[in-house]
């Protein structure tokens, strides 16, 4: 059995080659939404997690279901789930690989790149009256929280999850400031959606152009608008791919060598 954290458009992808691949694979996911897309691709050889598992019950859950191989194809950001599964796979001497999609190149003279959500809300403060989000949803207390950002207008656009529309709302999320909408998003809805919000700046992540970083920057660039990037966390992984192929040949060989003992 394979394990594969794939709340991501390419970890479903990656589940979809797996199963193709003749593979038993278990998905764990963490919102309703990406649990209603991935049972599109169900089939007899898929299990779905949909409970969340830190580092003590990803161990437990492993252990429990002879898992031969974890595929991580946890969002770029999220490094503490990668962390948390690296752990969990030397602990219980289980291959681990990390599918990491590439980065966009940013080029841009109005791009202001920083380390952190709280640094993001400080640059933006300072661009800008009317904040424009397109970071997901798990960080955004940074931005409401931000002292400096207080007599700003946030909009935030997010996946449209009614736990995530749920959440924005708790947080002090006018509805008139949610965009809840799934991608990807073309230059030119990019451009409108800015251009309805009254954007002074946008903020996001570089996740790559499946996460639709290219078209965002391309509309920005095109109305003149700055744009701040919270860079890529940083993390040494135990396998790293940027491939599908290359996921698929290290389990082959994974599995290859289970068979083999």
């Amino acid at each position: 059995m394979i394990f594969i954290t794939a709340g991501t458009q390419d970890g479903r992808d990656l589940v979809s080659k797996l199963l193709a691949a003749g593979y038993e694979v278990t998905a764990s996911v963490v919102s309703e939404y990406g649990e209603e897309i991935l049972r599109q691709c169900a089939n007899s050889q898929l299990i779905i997690n949909d409970q969340p598992l830190d580092e003590a019950a990803l161990l437990h859950y492993l252990s429990l279901h002879d898992i031969a191989l974890f595929v991580d194809a946890s969002h770029p950001y999220a490094v503490k789930v990668s962390q948390n599964a690296m752990n969990a796979c030397r602990s219980l001497n289980i291959p681990y690989i990390r599918y990491e999609r590439c980065e966009s190149l940013l080029v841009y003279d109005k791009l202001y790149l920083v380390s952190s959500y709280d640094d993001a809300a400080h640059k933006a403060a300072e661009l800008g009256k009317n904040i424009f989000l397109t970071t997901g949803s798990r960080n955004l207390s940074a931005f409401i929280k931000a002292p400096c950002l207080a007599e700003h207008t946030l909009t935030v656009r997010v996946l449209p999850g009614p736990e995530v529309i749920e959440a924005c709302g708790k947080m002090g999320f006018t509805p008139k400031n949610i965009i809840a909408m799934q991608g990807p998003f073309s230059i030119d809805l990019n451009k409108e959606l800015f251009k309805h919000y009254n954007a002074d700046v946008v903020v996001m992540k570089n996740s790559g152009s499946i996460g639709g970083t290219d078209t965002k920057l391309a509309a920005a660039v095109q109305l003149s608008l700055p744009v701040v990037v919270i860079e890529r966390p940083k993390l040494e992984y135990d396998n790293l791919a940027t491939s599908f192929d290359e996921v698929l040949d290290f389990a082959e060989r994974s599995m290859a060598k289970r068979r083999g003992k």
